[in-house]
């Protein structure tokens, strides 16, 4: 049986470089993920947002607002690392930042518009990237040194797993 928390699998990186056609298809992914999002929580009401995806998981408004905070702190994470020499990013707390009142209660849209001004920018700022660039690195306190190909792989996979954890939901509850 496939662990509901991880319906597209664990995130498993590919250590060496990434080729330009593999970079191409995680960009892809970056590129999809508002559409995908949204589609996801397509004509959800606030008692369907609100249910989580397992138990003791996020619901559906939780995930839309977390993609939008989570891609939003990788994307200043990609930016720190192209302009600085191996700057040292800040981590924060995902699920106290769930709990938050610009998360409780509030409309996915909130969020679907931010993520698809972000991800507009994300890709392109992805493509513009040489293949040196994408081998800059950044120091994280939690995780160690990862450079930009290790930061493409984990968001082009982020989105797809939290997308996933909801249409799996919905088919489920058959939604």
């Amino acid at each position: 049986m496939t662990d509901v928390r991880y319906p597209t699998g664990r995130f498993e990186p590919k250590s060496a470089p990434l080729t330009s056609d593999e970079r191409a298809e995680l960009i892809g992914r970056i590129r999809a993920l508002p559409t995908a999002l949204r589609l996801a929580v397509e004509g959800l009401g606030d008692a369907q947002l609100d249910t989580p995806y397992r138990e003791g998981g996020w619901s559906p408004r939780q995930i839309a607002h977390h993609l939008a905070d989570s891609h939003m702190n990788a994307f200043v994470r990609v930016k720190l690392t192209v302009t600085e020499d191996r700057p040292t990013i800040k981590p924060y707390d995902q699920q106290a930042w769930s709990e938050l009142d610009d998360v409780v209660g509030v409309p996915v849209e909130a969020s679907l518009g931010i993520v698809t001004g972000l991800h507009d920018r994300w890709a392109r700022l992805f493509d513009s990237l040489s293949d040196e660039d994408f081998g800059r690195r950044l120091m994280h306190p939690e995780e160690g040194e990862i450079d930009i190909d290790f930061l493409l792989q984990l968001y082009g996979w982020h989105g797809r797993h939290h997308v996933t954890q909801i249409t799996d939901l919905r088919r489920r509850q058959g939604w």
